[in-house]
């Protein structure tokens, strides 16, 4: 049988830096059959240049595609799919890089497996030997993918392999979220009855957010997108209203615990991410109900 056709959508927007990382690990797989199409979500910096630059060197593989009409990245990640050739399409998000057997082994895992949908490792990388506190904590805490797939159903799409037939019978993403679309998409793959999976020994590399504005800017987004998860899909399965008193009461420290059991981390470094896990949580609610009212008001 031959090899299935591949395409691999990274939507990006004014990271000229993390897609050039990207596209650098994308361009050298050992895979024959697949394309790469760069989804540029209306940068107004360097990143189209350096679209163009790596279309220019790699012309039979590289595909670029622009999404100007829709500031989201799963409206990006649209304008892909609608782009793509392949039968197999991979989504990974610029800044994160892969070995050279990435796009083999998702196509591998996904065919052993019989999956239409398939989720695989992200490791949080630190910028440096010395990571700094934001980083630890983002590296401790941020894509338990495996669980994900086991309770809600979802994997991220900062990787992620889906067949083209899943899209065919339920459709794109939800380009109105700013943030949950992927949970979103995942849950209605499930319900509509397509295998999911996770391969654990594969692994993408997510560099970790080095800086509390970075963390603070996540969790605004978050909070966006609950707020537009409960408007736009009143049933979705996994949204707790803003004004419900369980998103103002700290976090279990039980998480933290179950995370750490066993580990070498000190009792004040698990109390500074105690600390800070519940200031991003207050974030998120406030940026939800901020979105809550706007789109109560006609916002859309």
């Amino acid at each position: 049988m031959p090899a299935p056709r591949v395409s691999t959508v990274v939507p990006v927007y004014n990271d000229p830096g993390g897609i050039e990382t990207t596209l650098d690990s994308l361009t050298e797989q050992t895979y024959e059959n697949y394309e790469i199409i760069p989804v540029d979500n209306n940068s107004t910096d360097r990143t189209p240049d350096v679209i163009r630059r790596w279309e220019s060197a790699y012309p039979d593989r590289v595909v670029p595609a622009e999404e100007t009409a829709v500031q989201s990245s799963y409206a990006a990640r649209n304008t892909g799919i609608e782009r793509a050739s392949g039968e197999i399409l991979l989504f990974i998000d610029a800044d994160i890089w892969v070995e050279e057997t990435w796009i083999s082994e998702m196509v591998s895992a996904l065919e052993s497996r019989d999956c239409d949908y398939l989720g695989c490792n992200v490791e949080i990388v630190p910028n440096s030997d010395s990571a700094s506190l934001w980083e630890r904590y983002e590296r401790a805490l941020s894509f338990p993918v495996e669980t994900y797939l086991e309770r809600k159903h979802f994997a991220p799409t900062c990787a992620l392999a889906v067949r083209r037939a899943v899209f065919d019978e339920i459709g794109p993403f939800d380009e109105q979220l700013v943030s949950g679309g992927d949970k979103e998409f995942g849950q209605r793959v499930h319900r509509a009855g397509f295998k999911q999976g996770y391969a654990g020994s594969i692994t993408v590399s997510h560099p970790a957010r080095d800086s509390f504005a970075a963390l603070r800017s996540k969790a605004r987004r978050i909070g966006r997108g609950r707020a537009q998860l409960r408007h736009y899909h009143p049933a979705f399965s996994d949204y707790v209203h803003p004004l419900h008193p369980v998103r103002f009461l700290p976090p279990s420290p039980l998480r933290l615990y179950r995370r750490y059991s066993g580990t070498a981390v000190s009792a004040p470094e698990m109390l500074s991410y105690y600390i800070l896990e519940y200031g991003l949580k207050l974030i998120q609610t406030t940026s939800s109900l901020r979105e809550t009212v706007a789109l109560t008001r006609g916002r859309s």
